[in-house]
């Protein structure tokens, strides 16, 4: 082989080789980018998940305090001036107070009695979520039926399903975000909650029946919004239905990731 030959050979390889270089550079650099990217970008989606999930324990808080409120103004603060009245009109007429007058009485206080004890699960409901998630939801239900006198059917299905602590959070806000809704819009006379659980999903089904409402045309003020982000930063499938006969609120939470098998 002739030396010219030779020099444009190596010169040949050399060229090769150094655009070889060059494209194993660029793509190196390629997914490196992609990969800080993509780092970025989880590290910025648990960032948003964390402050949805401070939000949500904040909103809990507040729901609490709000319920405890309004009861002991509407519920517990009318008994008790009830009881207090009785009771300055035995003081007033200087007569004897009787068997039956007491008894009148103690009906009052036993039932300002209970509705203390109502707001006591109330206080305690961060320590049952903590548990039990579905529990509160009963509890919820219970207290509703008993201080706004509005009955509900509730149904369970399957075994308490394995939700992580920061799941339960969501998907019992969600719950109480369509329960005030249905509460505050709906005038329904009746609740029903079915739950559903089975290997690989929870399920979650409310109703009212009340006047119902529009979807096309639904304020975004009622939370709506906020439940469907919710949903969606848990992986489940939020669907809200509703016509003149009432609103169904359903979720469907996986159990099992969808690589598992």
């Amino acid at each position: 082989m002739e030396r010219k030959e030779i020099q444009l050979l190596v010169i040949s390889l050399g060229i090769v080789f150094f655009t070889l270089l060059v494209i194993l550079l660029v793509i190196f650099f390629y997914f490196l980018k992609k990969k800080n990217t993509y780092l970025v970008e989880k590290m910025e989606s648990e960032l948003y998940f964390q402050s949805e999930l401070i939000k949500t324990r904040i909103e809990i808080k507040d729901q609490t305090l709000s319920e405890i409120s309004k009861e002991l103004h509407d519920n517990i603060g009318q008994i008790v001036s009830v009881g207090i009245l009785q009771l300055n009109m035995y003081i007033d007429s200087g007569k004897p107070v009787y068997s039956p007058e007491l008894s009148d009485l103690k009906g009052i206080l036993a039932k300002s009695l209970d509705e203390i004890r109502i707001l006591s699960r109330i206080i305690n409901k961060d320590n049952l979520l903590q548990t039990n998630f579905i529990e509160a939801i009963k509890q919820d239900l219970e207290r509703i039926k008993k201080l706004k006198n509005i009955p509900y059917n509730y149904n369970f299905t399957g075994d308490l399903p394995n939700i992580n602590e920061e799941h339960d959070l969501f998907i019992y806000r969600i719950f109480q975000e369509a329960m005030h809704n249905s509460l505050k819009h709906s005038h329904s006379d009746l609740f029903e909650v079915n739950i559903t659980t089975t290997k690989d999903v929870f399920y979650l089904e409310m109703k009212d029946f009340g006047i119902g409402y529009d979807p096309l045309k639904a304020n975004p003020g009622l939370g709506l919004t906020n439940m469907k982000l919710r949903a969606k930063l848990i992986g489940a499938l939020l669907v809200m239905k509703s016509n003149a006969s009432g609103t169904t609120v359903t979720l469907e939470y996986p159990l099992t990731k969808p690589n598992e098998t």
